[in-house]
């Protein structure tokens, strides 16, 4: 009996979810570690001709895509596809494929852990306590209700993230280009009319060429003294000179960051020594459920293009 060769689908991480690799189960799975760089997929790419790659950490460059003549599909264990380069990836007819909506509830989860955290100064507090101290004739914490969030996007994260705003009674305004309609309780606005009027702005956007740095020091400046800046997204979304400015000044109140401009978070690092940034390290998207649907929907994704492409080919 001849034995026929696995195809090959390289995944970039350690591993992936039990389920995913059932939906796989025809395809060798190639592992490249948790922090492959360019030439280390180059590499494995050479060396194993993969029809696919699943990105779990690390990017996917038009270089990598040339090492791989066989390449059909990309696909993110996640929602953002910014460490793809898509243009290259449709130059040579490579599908790129994200697993949406895999984390929303967890990254919307996230999110409000840092709203709260941030209006509530509960690390600060925390703090305090274990330094000795009892603050409760002196602290005063920021009540949500009947203050304005600002989304910037409205994609199925920020969806989650208004519903609960407004079971707060939290006027909701949310600003995103490619919005047909947002949902009850939520008014569309342009830019600049959500940074004026939120109380608390949180950021659900794809980082782009064109939004790089969107929070910089005019931003920043049309904003409402004592704005809350949460971050969920992706961190070259905001100029992190001036936020940690804002946040010297006053001007934020506080800000929750769970994504950063460089990654992974390398110390030391400024906002390490600014008390009023919540930070964490881009873990919004990362629980036991989220972990499973992103690794079922990126092998799903594959499974649906290879066998699209084997039909239609």
């Amino acid at each position: 009996m001849i034995a026929f060769k696995k195809e090959v689908v390289i995944v970039t991480g350690v591993d992936l979810a039990p389920q995913a690799v059932e939906i796989l189960r025809d395809f060798q799975l190639v592992y490249a570690g948790a922090k492959p760089t360019e030439e280390d997929m180059v590499r494995l790419v050479q060396q194993h001709l993969p029809v696919a790659i699943i990105v779990r950490y690390g990017g996917v460059s038009a270089r990598v895509m040339d090492a791989a003549p066989g390449l059909r599909v990309i696909s993110k264990h996640g929602t953002g596809i910014d460490s793809i380069d898509t243009e290259a990836a449709k130059a040579r007819g490579i599908a790129v494929k994200a697993a949406a909506g895999a984390n929303a509830p967890a990254v919307a989860e996230h999110t409000w852990a840092l709203i709260m955290a941030c209006a509530k100064n509960v690390v600060g507090l925390d703090q305090r306590m274990r330094e000795g101290h009892w603050d409760k004739s002196t602290h005063k914490s920021l009540e949500l209700r009947g203050r304005t969030l600002g989304l910037v996007g409205i994609g199925a994260i920020a969806r989650r993230v208004a519903a609960v705003a407004v079971a707060l009674e939290m006027p909701v305004l949310a600003y995103d280009p490619y919005a047909k309609d947002a949902p009850q309780g939520v008014r569309l606005v342009d830019l600049d009319t959500l940074f004026a009027q939120s109380d608390v702005v949180s950021l659900h956007c794809p980082l782009t060429a064109d939004n790089k740095h969107m929070i910089n020091a005019q931003s920043l400046a049309r904003m409402k003294d004592g704005t809350i800046l949460v971050n969920t997204a992706r961190g070259g979304l905001i100029d992190e000179p001036a936020l940690i400015a804002a946040l010297a000044s006053g001007k934020l109140r506080a800000a929750g960051l769970d994504s950063f401009e460089k990654e992974p978070f390398s110390a030391p690092h400024p906002l390490q020594d600014v008390s009023n940034a919540i930070l964490s390290p881009h873990i919004g998207g990362v629980t036991a459920d989220a972990y499973i649907a992103m690794g079922t929907g990126a092998a799903s994704n594959v499974l649906a293009v290879l066998n699209e492409q084997t039909v239609t080919g």
